[in-house]
């Protein structure tokens, strides 16, 4: 009795922690999403959210395209893959801002971000993924901000240099300044967006690395074989949830991103194009934008599944040293005491151990995942051989990790993605350059 009146007072606290508030562990990160203008709360951040989107992303961009190309320019101010560009940039943003007003609307940020469920976790997991979510926005601005120096290079260049006159504000000067803060800003609004989303989903998957390195400690502990269970089968339940809610994303981001690329390959080796710095520079840099986002999708993906995949390879070292150390060789002298052989055998143990730690330097870095030190007997000395073993075959039979429509995005899967692109590259170059 005593011990369910205890669990019935903390409950309120627990659910507390649970509910949003304007100070929070997500305001600064509201803050910045109301300011860039994707926070859909209420009906006025709706509307307004949907009206910068479809002037940053659709009207700016056909505006540029048609009334600002200069199309009788001379040959350095030409631009003649602005089609190119303008289609990747806002397909790809359609595709972002879609994907996250519906995550932000259906599940709100909170729940969204799993930041419900941190009442449940260990303080090492809940403060690590708040580490994580500060430094989110760091990210975002590593990858951005280099490719938007070189574009406002170029734009202030071109618009400088005498490219276009059209005082549509009665001066030319002011009406360049203008269409090339407008053109920045719709760059700027478009590549945010997409990368806004890609480091949202490495951040889910960092909190799922956080709680399965957790989840290691199990190991290493006295716990029983349904706890352990318990825990792996609730992680499965929300790789499942991210797999779900991420799908359509991924897939499409892998569909727009290789369509892209394999139709700037195809302009750029064309017998009559034309490249230039000033002409394929703007291209380039959207190229290294896409596949930067795509990568940051597809290395958090395969990287969650390795380690879950690590999970199973603990359970089956922590297996096979319990059975070695609770096994007894036929030829030992049965007047040896039990005790010595079992300080006889945590010796072999600790010497392997501390001989190999000279190697470390040689692998990496290690975590409770993926490491070569053994586990000491006192955390399985409760637990039957029997009771192992099916959890060792549960693990093997039941993969953890991130799906897109039953597809595991794991190391081999990534590696088939990699050949059948460098085959159709290799198809292309050989239909427009000769390679055979």
């Amino acid at each position: 009795m005593d011990a369910q009146r205890v669990a019935l007072m903390a409950k309120p606290k627990d659910i507390s922690r649970t509910k949003s508030s304007a100070h929070d562990e997500l305001h600064s990160f509201r803050s910045w999403l109301r300011w860039m203008c994707v926070d859909q709360s209420n009906c006025w951040t709706f509307c307004l959210s949907w009206l910068v989107f479809i002037v940053f992303a659709i009207v700016i961009p056909v505006l540029s395209h048609f009334y600002l190309a200069c199309s009788d320019c001379d040959n350095r101010h030409a631009r003649p893959y602005d089609t190119l560009v303008q289609l990747s940039l806002s397909s790809i943003a359609t595709l972002s801002f879609v994907c996250l007003s519906q995550f932000v609307r259906i599940y709100g940020l909170r729940r969204f971000l799993f930041f419900d469920k941190l009442c449940n976790e260990s303080e090492t997991v809940r403060r690590g993924y708040t580490e994580q979510l500060n430094s989110s926005l760091k990210i975002v601005f590593i990858f951005v901000a280099p490719c938007f120096t070189a574009e406002a290079a170029y734009k202030i260049w071109w618009y400088s240099s005498g490219a276009t006159a059209i005082p549509f504000l009665g001066n030319a000067i002011v009406s360049d300044a203008v269409a090339c803060t407008l053109e920045l800003c719709s760059w700027l609004y478009r590549t945010v967006v997409f990368f806004l989303v890609c480091v949202l989903f490495r951040l889910i998957c960092h909190l799922q690395i956080l709680r399965l390195q957790d989840f290691a400690q199990v190991f290493h502990v006295e716990s029983d074989v349904e706890s352990v269970l318990r825990e792996h089968l609730r992680i499965r339940r929300h790789l499942r949830i991210i797999s779900h809610r991420f799908r359509v994303f991924i897939l499409w981001a892998l569909i727009l991103v290789t369509v892209s690329q394999f139709a700037s390959l195809l302009d750029t080796t064309r017998s009559t194009a034309d490249l230039s710095i000033f002409k394929t520079g703007e291209l380039a840099l959207v190229s290294v934008s896409l596949l930067a986002g795509l990568m940051i999708l597809l290395r958090s993906a395969t990287r969650i599944t390795h380690k879950a995949l690590g999970v199973t390879c603990l359970a089956t070292k922590w297996h096979v040293c319990a059975t070695i150390e609770s096994y007894d060789p036929p030829d030992v002298d049965m007047e040896t005491p039990p005790t010595a052989m079992g300080v006889m055998g945590n010796q072999v143990f600790r010497r392997d151990a501390s001989s190999s730690s000279s190697d470390n330097e040689d692998v990496g870095s290690e975590d409770e995942l993926d490491n070569d030190k053994l586990i000491p007997a006192y955390a399985y000395s409760t637990i039957s051989f029997q009771k192992r073993q099916a959890l060792v075959t549960y693990f093997e039979n039941n993969r953890a990790g991130i799906t897109v429509f039953g597809f595991m995005l794991d190391r081999t899967t990534l590696h088939t993605i990699v050949m059948i692109e460098m085959s159709l590259v290799l198809w292309l170059l050989g239909k427009t350059v000769g390679i055979s």
